[in-house]
């Protein structure tokens, strides 16, 4: 029997062997220098988003259970790797656009668009596109298929204020958790009153606000380096590009704990 290791529980030969360069070098025959970043970064993106969803969806038993401080502790471990994603692109930023375009027609109609598990992200945070689950088929497709028809961690956090007997109105708890989350000064006003009367709830809701803060700097930050490495090229996939990621920017996650800014 093989002896336990690092690398045996890691899988690191395994996970060493997965960076499979696509270009080759007209020179010298060999791929393209910064094609092994390009994978290797996305690569880890794709394992903190699996890292995410799984917090995330710890984040929503503890808000069925009224554990309030359970599911800001782990909403903070969200903020963590949200500011490590952040951070990743500065690395993607020292590529040049000539050092990109080195192998970028070697990605084909590969494109960030078709990452599955940004899009749970996405849904589960109350983000909603069914289009969006028509760019993808098999398992992923049944996955997102799941997320898109479930209720959001917005809607176990309403649920949460309502079994607290806090006021908050039927069309909120028994709305189309398929449909984008909207604002309900009903549930505005309810907030502001926990801020006064609640401090734990009140930093539940501060949490709650720098994740929806975090994900558009990620957003933010996205856009200017794909502007900063292909400008105003379409994106590979036959996309928008910047033009596109431009869209996405200012769009809260979680609108009600924007819109009581002006009420304090």
């Amino acid at each position: 029997m093989a002896e336990f290791s690092y690398s045996t529980y890691l899988k690191v030969g395994e996970l060493l062997d997965l960076q499979e360069c696509m270009s080759v070098d007209p020179d010298s025959g060999e791929p393209e220098h910064d094609e092994t970043l390009f994978i290797i970064i996305h690569q880890v993106y794709e394992l903190w988003f699996k890292q995410m969803l799984h917090e995330l969806d710890r984040v929503v038993v503890h808000l069925d259970s009224n554990s309030v401080h359970a599911a800001q502790h782990q909403l903070k471990r969200v903020l963590k790797i949200l500011k490590t994603l952040v951070g990743q692109v500065d690395i993607l930023e020292t590529m040049t656009p000539a050092e990109f375009a080195s192998f970028r027609s070697f990605l084909a109609n590969a494109s960030g668009f078709q990452s599955a598990q940004f899009r749970e992200l996405e849904f589960l945070l109350g983000i909603k596109d069914r289009i969006q689950i028509d760019w993808f088929a098999g398992e992923e497709a049944e996955r997102l298929d799941r997320r898109f028809n479930a209720p959001t961690i917005w809607d176990a956090f309403v649920w949460m204020l309502h079994r607290q007997d806090r006021p908050i109105p039927n069309v909120v708890l028994d709305r189309d958790v398929r449909q984008p989350v909207v604002g309900n000064e009903i549930v505005q006003s309810t907030l502001v009153e926990a801020y006064g009367s609640d401090v734990g709830l009140a930093g539940l809701c501060e949490t709650m606000t720098d994740l929806d803060e975090g994900l558009q700097e990620w957003r933010y930050r996205h856009v200017m380096m794909v502007r900063r490495t292909i400008g105003t090229k379409p994106g590979t996939g036959g996309s928008d590009g910047a033009a596109y990621l431009a869209t996405t920017l200012f769009k809260p996650a979680f609108p009600d704990l924007w819109a009581i800014r002006t009420n304090f």
